[in-house]
């Protein structure tokens, strides 16, 4: 590619959205502009690109974003906020050549073969198989899910929905909380119980089962907030005074996520690796490392040692989603 262009690329989730200005001539990992935003700030997509283009100067030709939910017709629909991002529109809107829209997921997983160790944080080493399918699970507002597969020559991303499956309790404490979540016969998705949205499901779980107490100073906090989850894992990861009801909380939530990440690996054959992204998981990789995670990610009877080959890393680079849109319009602007 001899001229250069640029390209906006984003990440954008529930809660929040990440955009940036790519060249293509520096390439996806020197981005410009970098800006967060809230997403319940905009009424959509098109009003926040066009306060953040407000204030750029290059002349963007193209876009490609990450969006947490499916994507159907080059259309999103997002699962846990009520925007709807459209390809076609923004691109009729703006006047860019080509709008790409991914799953967050498949963004994600499109930037996991080429990040550096120092982006990446070890729960087990594993002895990975050379081409072997990658599984990348990402708790944060939600559940996001994905996989990579090897065709001769690199990785493929694949999206999927996984988050929105049946969750399948392990042990009775686990079984409780199901049935605690599904009062009125609704159906309990893994989401509902691991992600920002299923910490407060498990600590009101907690609560109103009298199985731990609400301390009152942490009531009285919750009661103001507008979002719980922050205040429960900064209680529970508190050196300081901890709650002991987050503390519980956080246990069930790392023992679930560990059981779903095996559940992922074993459906999809990660005999490549196994990554945890998402938002939530490098603020709590020192619990995570203290080996309840692993435990239950290894749990699988009669393959145990199958699942002891398998990589498991945590993804620390904040911005791995972004990443992966921007290498993605890069490669597709190569083919146009």
């Amino acid at each position: 590619m001899t001229q250069e262009h640029f390209l906006l690329a984003g990440d954008i989730g529930a809660t929040k959205i990440d955009l940036a200005v790519i060249s293509t001539r520096d390439g996806a990992r020197q981005p410009r502009h970098e800006a967060t935003y809230q997403v319940d700030q905009y009424p959509g997509p098109a009003a926040l690109f066009r306060e953040y283009l407000a204030a750029v100067e290059e002349p963007v030709s193209a876009a490609c974003f990450g969006v947490a939910g499916p994507v159907i017709e080059d259309r999103v629909q997002m699962v846990n906020h009520e925007w709807l991002v459209d390809a076609a529109a923004l691109a009729a809107e703006f006047g860019w050549r080509k709008v790409w829209l991914l799953n967050d997921l498949k963004a994600a997983a499109h930037a996991v073969p080429g990040l550096p160790d120092d982006e990446l944080a070890v729960l087990n080493a594993g002895q990975p198989e050379a081409g072997g399918n990658i599984a990348v699970i990402a708790p944060g507002t939600g559940l996001g899910q994905g996989y990579l597969t090897w065709h001769g020559a690199g990785y493929v991303a694949h999206a999927t929905e996984g988050g929105h499956s049946d969750f399948a309790p392990n042990g009775a404490l686990q079984r409780d909380l199901l049935a605690y979540q599904a009062a009125g016969g609704k159906q309990v998705c893994v989401e509902d119980v691991c992600s920002g949205i299923g910490m407060p499901n498990i600590y009101r779980f907690l609560r109103d089962s009298g199985l731990a107490q609400e301390p009152d100073w942490l009531a009285e906090q919750l009661a103001a907030a507008d979002d719980p989850t922050p205040l429960i894992f900064e209680s529970a990861l508190a050196v300081e005074n901890p709650a002991e009801i987050s503390k519980k909380a956080l246990e069930i939530f790392v023992n679930i996520l560990g059981s779903e990440a095996g559940n992922l690996a074993l459906k999809t054959g990660a005999t490549g690796g196994l990554y945890v992204g998402g938002g939530i998981p490098p603020r709590i990789l020192a619990i995570l490392k203290e080996g309840d995670f692993l435990k239950a990610f290894l749990s699988k009877e009669k393959y145990t040692d199958y699942m002891g080959r398998i990589p498991v890393k945590v993804i620390l680079n904040p911005d791995s989603a972004l990443l992966g849109a921007a290498e993605y319009a890069i490669e597709q602007l190569e083919r146009l």
